[in-house]
């Protein structure tokens, strides 16, 4: 019957998309073209569909399977782009992005500039209306190829330098590209988001003309306006930018705070830990340790000497000073259940012997302290020390031997 045979068009239709996912998945991308093309040829016939969907899975499916597929070429790819961009009036930007994106991955920047020229002048009625974002998208897109066209033509007068009219022309064709990539990088970054490569460019621009005021109100507005997402790297770019300029101590601890709030875990903890044991104030420094503390919880951070450094350094102070221990005290006992069997088994005290002494040193001198002189890694590494007849490893273990007692007021 007709319904019989609907239902069974239905389902082969069904079996034959989850053959091409199987075949996706298991990277057998021959077989998803040819299952691909059998799903194609279902849908000709098939007159109940609606056409928005399986429009749009064809095109991700087929964009998935040519970008893998070891015959596919750059030509089958462009040709499939710009048959979906004419199926696909609905998401033609979208389409259009995805075709820039494939062009720049294999290195073809002036076409993947004509694309988005293309695309910028596209109109349809009411869906280019429907579509401003991701024209928008696409004028942001275009900016950052200007930049790059800019940022070449820049090497070219700072590295090799040129004669008269080549000169001229090279400076002009620069500028040119200075303003047109101004004006939409500028324009996207208004909109609240993640954007990141289009700040840093915009930025560059401004910088190497120097308008340090106008990039200096950029990022401010990129890393404290409320209606953007949390950013870590706002903050960084922040940070940077008032670092080259040499803005105040004050400015530069401000913006790691924040940093350090939202990614504890950050590598520019180290220089924001270095700043803060520096200060002559008392706050500054208990936060200089709980920074470090915290970078140390993660587990990228297990084995960085630097860090390791830090933490024993400031340690070492408090100890001698015999001031402030309760900080040191504060830090571990939200620690001490955990961080013995994380950083200071026996295990990773060979492990580190073998592999960086110096970073074994640091971590012993810290284990020490706060486990005791009976610490297992503490234990290891200074025997090991000895053994080897290196001085500083003898006098690590008379400075914790000397200071057991700390760790008994610490533990209390």
């Amino acid at each position: 019957s007709s319904h019989e045979h609907k239902l069974n068009f239905t389902k082969s239709k069904e079996v034959c998309l989850s053959y091409i996912q199987d075949a996706m998945l298991q990277k057998q991308w021959k077989r998803a073209a040819e299952f691909l093309t059998s799903y194609v040829e279902a849908l000709e016939k098939d007159y109940s569909r609606e056409p928005i969907g399986p429009s749009e899975m064809i095109w991700r499916i087929g964009t998935e399977i040519l970008c893998h597929h070891s015959h596919s070429s750059m030509r089958e790819f462009n040709c499939f782009i710009e048959q979906m961009k004419t199926l696909g009036i609905k998401r033609y930007l979208k389409v259009c992005l995805e075709h820039v994106f494939h062009l720049l991955c294999n290195g073809q920047t002036d076409e993947a500039y004509q694309n988005l020229s293309l695309a910028e002048s596209w109109r349809f009625g009411e869906q280019a209306a429907i579509q401003d974002k991701e024209m928008k998208l696409i004028r942001a897109y275009r900016g950052l190829l200007d930049y790059h066209s800019w940022s070449k033509q820049k090497n070219i007068l700072l590295e090799h330098g040129l004669d008269g009219f080549a000169d001229l022309s090279v400076e002009q064709e620069m500028h040119s590209s200075f303003r047109k990539a101004a004006v939409n990088l500028k324009e996207i970054i208004k909109i609240p988001g993640v954007w990141d490569l289009f700040v840093k460019c915009y930025v560059d621009l401004l910088e190497f003309y120097g308008d340090h005021n106008e990039a200096h109100q950029v990022l401010n507005e990129y890393a404290y306006n409320s209606k953007f997402p949390a950013n870590p790297n706002a903050h960084v770019y922040l940070y940077q930018f008032l670092k080259r300029h040499g803005e105040s101590k004050k400015s530069l601890v401000s913006a790691l705070k924040i940093l350090h709030d939202i990614a504890p875990s950050h590598e520019l903890m180290i220089d924001f830990n270095t700043m803060l044991q520096k200060s002559k104030k008392r706050k500054k420094r208990r936060l200089g340790l709980e920074v470090i503390f915290a970078a140390l919880d993660y587990a990228g951070w297990k084995e960085n000497a630097k860090a390791w450094s830090c933490l024993a350094r400031q340690v070492k102070q408090i100890v001698i000073s015999d001031k402030h221990l309760d900080w040191i005290k504060q830090e571990w006992n939200c620690r001490k259940d955990w961080w013995p069997a994380f950083h200071f088994s026996r295990y990773l005290a060979k492990r580190n012997w073998q592999e960086n002494k110096s970073l074994s040193y640091e971590k012993a001198l810290v284990a020490g302290i706060l486990l005791g002189k009976d610490c297992k890694y503490f234990k290891y590494v200074s025997h090991q020390g000895c053994k080897a007849q290196v001085k500083r490893f003898r006098m690590l273990k008379k400075f914790v031997n000397r200071h057991n007692p700390v760790y008994l007021r610490i533990c209390s």
